[in-house]
């Protein structure tokens, strides 16, 4: 039986102050705890910002959120949006003419706005992808572990998605960035069954164990990325 994909956490120095952000850039609404983001349909995955005091230890997340765009006129809508809002402009590299564009929230998690007409993210949702670092075999982990499967394998890139559709989750192969403390995202996965079966079937598949939390086991993947079993 594979686990059901549930959230996307972030550490926030400020969590009410990241729902308030990501909320209307989102179009979702904000939980009674002020910390959450639940879904809009069912494929989607709830953000869920979590207090933490550590500072970001990396000049880059290994995980960022693609944002899809209706037209020009969203792409753009979404970009003034964000910055009205406390974003701003992150540059990691870029050419200035892929057509995305590159921003970070109050608290640095960096994020891009696809340009409209991505065929590869067509049929998805508002976030369209969850882009990662990582090797092929962090992808094929991943679909095993969710029951995903790949849509995606191709010169050490991997990307899976659920069959019902949404969100597409991808790793880009080589050159990683060696990780550098705790990834400040991290995934919440949800048992069906057992979860002692669960946790000893994911551990089988590679998976290491962090440690205990008061909702549920911490686990991290072959590449070292924290994710959380409840």
């Amino acid at each position: 039986m594979s686990l059901h994909l549930v959230a996307l956490e972030f550490d926030a120095g400020v969590p009410e102050r990241l729902a308030e952000f990501w909320a209307p850039i989102l179009g979702r609404q904000i939980d009674a705890s002020r910390r959450t983001l639940p879904g809009l349909v069912s494929t989607d995955f709830e953000l869920r910002f979590v207090p933490e005091s550590a500072p970001k230890t990396t000049a880059r997340h290994r995980m960022h959120c693609d944002l899809t765009s209706a037209s020009p006129e969203d792409q753009a809508a979404t970009v003034d949006l964000a910055l009205s809002l406390g974003g701003h402009r992150v540059d990691v590299g870029q050419r200035g003419d892929e057509g995305h564009v590159v921003l970070g929230d109050p608290e640095d998690n960096e994020f891009c706005v696809i340009e409209s007409g991505s065929s590869f993210l067509a049929n998805t949702a508002r976030i369209g992808g969850i882009a990662g670092d990582g090797m092929p075999e962090t992808g094929y982990f991943w679909s095993r572990v969710l029951g995903w499967p790949l849509v995606w394998d191709q010169d050490e890139e991997t990307a899976i998605q659920s069959p019902e559709g949404g969100v597409k989750i991808t790793w880009g192969g080589p050159p990683i960035a060696p990780k550098s403390g705790r990834n400040r995202l991290r995934w919440v996965v949800e048992a069906g069954g057992d979860r002692r079966e669960q946790l000893a079937r994911v551990r089988d598949l590679g998976a290491s164990l962090v440690g205990e939390r008061p909702d549920g086991t911490e686990l991290s993947d072959p590449e070292g990325n924290e994710f959380v079993l409840v």
